[in-house]
């Protein structure tokens, strides 16, 4: 079994639980990306240096505006209060972002907090890095909130 079919049901929960937090703030979410192929492409992906292995989990739309989301749990750091991306979504996560602008990508955390890709490059251009370059650690208290940036949820109706 491989690295990412092990952390595959990991992600995949929190996926769902981005998705329910997106949709209680009245947004229209469908999963997308590499965990919605089936096993033979994943597994062919798998071998490839392609991008497309970094593609977002989820898009979504509320009215005319349009998002999409890379879900990523197991996060932050217990021990250093840092987010660790990897260089290498970090640099499709740029590359995603310049291709589809203005489309927004985000990346949402397992404690719900949010960065974009150019947040992470600034605040981690002139900090510390992982010693093999393979992360970018990013401060915790750097990121928004996820209601601040998608939105309120609804008061339920009595």
């Amino acid at each position: 079994m491989t690295q990412w079919q092990q952390r595959k049901p990991i992600g995949d929960t929190h996926e769902q639980r981005v998705a329910t937090a997106l949709r209680l703030h009245g947004w229209t979410v469908q999963p997308c990306g590499q965990g919605t192929y089936p096993p033979t492409i994943q597994h062919a992906l798998s071998h490839t240096r392609s991008a497309l292995r970094q593609f977002p989990d989820l898009i979504a739309a509320r009215g005319s505006e349009l998002i999409t989301i890379d879900a990523k749990d197991r996060m932050p750091s217990t021990h250093s209060n840092r987010y660790a991306i990897s260089t290498t979504t970090l640099n499709a996560g740029l590359v995603f972002t310049a291709a589809h602008a203005p489309t927004p990508l985000y990346y949402v955390f397992g404690d719900m907090k949010v960065l974009t890709p150019a947040e992470v490059l600034h605040y981690t251009e002139h900090a510390l890095r992982h010693r093999t370059g393979a992360y970018r650690l990013v401060r915790t208290d750097r990121a928004h909130s996820f209601d601040d940036v998608f939105g309120s949820a609804p008061a339920p109706v009595p």
